[in-house]
């Protein structure tokens, strides 16, 4: 009986056996199927293990989503315009064309309009921008990024650092945050926001290339920051801000040879910004010290003239008649090199450091006067408003100052 079953388990085995051969010689893809189908059921359980978490979940590495987030809806699109003066046609002194065209009386010339970027940094309306973007505009205009426009009014400008302040009146106004700048670093990543080239709100990157810079002629004070991020004709005006949305500068300038962006950018500084915009909201101008004065830095070729041993200070070129130097008995060719203590390295410093004292108070002038070293006091005086230069058409409706 054993010996039986063994050997129909033998023949079926061998049946079996012969049946995959011949499967196999004839139809492989019958296996294949079979195959396939196992794939198929072990390919979504590896899909899943492959799925990437969602963007939400963890923010992607070296984004600054939300810094730009956070700064955006607060700067604005500057939009201002000023008629141009009418001019009188010299054809109608002739005679001849008033009999036949009549006195036509004047010429009327389209309004000249500029773009620029603005900051709402209080949630009532205030906007610091350039003085350049509003500077001799009879309308203003604003664009939020929300979309809502809205009439500016002018509260004050500051020609020689180059600011003004705006207000408009709407509701639910976003407000930038204030920077520090001590705690602001060379090699800080930073968001430049503004609206170059009028083509809508636009975030650029970089970093802060340097800080405290100078003798650009680009205004009176000068303190900027340098930034590599991209700066074009229409940002002025518009926010540099750190990687967390907080405003650290006005953007204001750049260095171009093509009007155009090249890596070489300015912005005035936060601290700036907020000193004149306080001055501004609270007594409608810019307060600073004076002394009556025409400095010049000392090179090389005036100490060598003057037979000086330093080359820090300032020469004084010259003395306003009656001002506050002049009453404190400073001349001309004395080497000014201290203010209330503080050293005085050039024409800048000098500039800067008058200015902040209040005007009304006394500051000590320390002077080398040929080789003696005195002290003198004066009664600091209020700074004369700078001369209005004559106003100047744009030749492309952008208004961003260039350090050619």
């Amino acid at each position: 009986m054993l010996r039986r079953f063994w050997l129909l388990f033998a023949q079926a085995v061998t049946v079996l056996l012969a049946l995959l051969f011949i499967i196999a010689t004839l139809k492989p893809q019958w296996l294949q199927r079979q195959g396939s189908f196992g794939k198929q059921l072990a390919n979504p359980i590896i899909a899943l293990q492959e799925v990437a978490p969602s963007l939400s979940d963890k923010p992607a590495a070296g984004s600054y989503a939300d810094g730009a987030q956070k700064a955006m809806p607060a700067v604005v699109s500057i939009f201002s315009s000023k008629e141009q003066k009418q001019n009188r046609d010299p054809r109608l002194d002739d005679p001849l064309f008033r009999y036949f065209f009549g006195d036509g009386g004047t010429m009327r010339q389209d309004p000249v309009s500029s773009l620029g970027s603005g900051v709402i940094v209080s949630s009532e309306g205030y906007i610091l921008t350039n003085h350049h973007v509003v500077d001799g505009a009879d309308e203003i205009e604003v664009a939020l990024a929300d979309g809502r426009k809205a009439r500016a009014k002018l509260v004050g400008s500051d020609p020689e650092t180059d600011l003004a302040v705006l207000k408009i009146t709407l509701d639910n106004l976003p407000a930038i945050t204030l920077g520090r700048m001590d705690q602001v670093r060379v090699g800080d990543v930073v968001l430049a926001i503004g609206n170059p080239f009028g083509v809508g709100q636009t975030v650029t990157m970089g970093i802060i290339s340097a800080l405290g810079r100078n003798h650009l002629d680009i205004s009176t004070f000068e303190n900027f920051i340098q930034t590599d991020a991209a700066i074009n004709p229409g940002n002025s005006g518009g926010a540099l801000v750190d990687v967390n949305g907080n405003l650290l500068g006005i953007n204001t300038a750049i260095y171009s040879r093509s009007g155009g962006n090249m890596g070489i950018g300015f912005a005035i500084p936060v601290s700036t910004a907020r000193s004149v915009l306080e001055s501004i909201i609270t007594t409608g101008a810019v307060t600073r010290g004076w002394v009556g004065v025409e400095p010049q830095d000392i090179t090389s070729d005036i100490a060598e003239s003057f037979g000086l041993q330093q080359d820090s200070g300032v020469i004084i070129a010259g003395v306003v008649q009656g001002g506050p130097a002049d009453k404190a008995g400073i001349q001309p060719g004395d080497i000014l090199t201290k203010v209330n203590g503080e050293s005085i390295r050039d024409t800048t410093e000098l500039l800067n450091v008058i200015a902040q004292i209040k005007p009304g108070t006394q500051a000590k002038l320390h002077v080398t006067r040929k080789k003696k070293e005195l002290d003198l006091t004066a009664t600091i005086g209020m700074r004369p408003p700078p001369p209005k230069r004559p106003a100047q058409e744009e030749d492309d409706g952008s208004d961003d100052n260039s350090a050619d």
